[in-house]
């Protein structure tokens, strides 16, 4: 099947493979906490992963962990059927990430995609038992068996990225990590060594899990898994209102959705790309469309305030936490 283009799609440069900068986050596939099979079912991810593919979308973020395998599997039919390049990334669940099992469970995740290679393996978030060494052993096979042309991690803060990178002894290309207007922690010193060295920032929850949106207030909250988050508590809903109200803001002078805003401004950022989910096909056009909105300074100015404020309101909730437990506890005593 040839390639639809209906939007101007941007990418980043990977050794000659062209990466778009949003991808598609498959982590909603097979998930009955995110709304599978009863929002949406097979058929609909089916459709959202072709379309996305039409729409010039070349990176396709997946795991083994994505229900139980569901995901991997829902990716592999899809791709049966295209044949043009993707970027095809998974993620490997660290829970013994010795390198038997970690080779064992790319070939798993192979079967279930349907390839004979990945482009990108990932560890999945930092397992501080196993040792380091012992775990990029694991990777370093990974890639010496062809079994993936990068490898990559989840979750690492920059000393671990390094030092995993100088006991693999070769490039590990990117560092899966949350990020958004709510947390922009990788902006300290993530995403500067990305640029500088020419790496990968994969950012996940790039909208932060919806709260972005601006759909969300007081008595209109999501349902499932994110109905458990503090971000969709009266008070977080409160702390984040400054960041959704300058996206609103933003978004009015624009013609486009808050959350499209969000996403520009991840975008903004040198070496980022970012894989926001979709149960939609207006969801994952909308957020491909994000990759057309240029920001000027003043605006960025104004999301990174908003953000400012909310870590300031954020901060204070937790003092007052703490305050409130130190209290309860010195009463007890008593």
């Amino acid at each position: 099947m040839a390639p639809a283009h209906t939007r101007m799609v941007r990418y980043l440069d990977l050794d000659g493979a062209k990466l778009s900068v949003v991808g598609l986050g498959c982590w909603q596939f097979g998930e009955p906490g995110w709304g599978y099979g009863q929002e949406f079912g097979p058929r609909d991810s089916l459709a959202i992963i072709r379309r996305a593919l039409e729409l010039g979308v070349t990176v396709l973020d997946t795991a083994e962990l994505y229900g139980s395998g569901a995901s991997e599997s829902l990716v592999g039919a899809a791709l049966q059927e295209w044949d043009e390049p993707v970027f095809l990334a998974s993620k490997f669940l660290p829970l013994m990430p010795v390198p038997g099992l970690m080779v064992g469970h790319c070939r798993h995740s192979l079967e279930r995609l349907q390839r004979p290679a990945l482009d990108l393996y990932q560890i999945h978030f930092p397992n501080p038992v196993v040792p380091l060494r012992l775990q990029m052993e694991g990777l370093r096979q990974v890639l010496h068996g062809g079994l993936s042309q990068h490898v990559g991690v989840s979750n690492f803060s920059l000393s671990r990225w390094r030092r995993a990178e100088r006991l693999l002894g070769s490039p590990i290309i990117s560092n899966q990590v949350r990020y958004n207007l709510l947390h922009r922690r990788p902006e300290r010193d993530l995403i500067p060594y990305a640029d500088r060295s020419s790496h990968l920032i994969i950012a996940y929850s790039p909208l932060a899990q919806g709260a972005l949106s601006g759909r969300y207030r007081k008595g209109m909250v999501p349902a499932g898994l994110r109905r458990r988050s503090w971000l969709f508590t009266e008070e977080g809903l409160t702390a984040a209102e400054p960041v959704v109200e300058a996206l609103r803001e933003v978004a009015a002078g624009k013609g486009v959705a808050p959350a499209q805003v969000a996403l520009a401004y991840l975008l903004a950022q040198p070496r980022v790309l970012a894989i926001p989910g979709a149960k939609s096909i207006a969801q994952l056009e909308a957020n491909v469309a994000a990759t057309e909105i240029v920001l000027a300074s003043d605006e960025m100015l104004a999301l990174r305030r908003g953000a400012d404020l909310f870590q300031m309101s954020r901060r204070r909730a937790a003092t007052q936490l703490l305050g409130g437990l130190v209290r309860g506890g010195g009463a007890t005593d008593a």
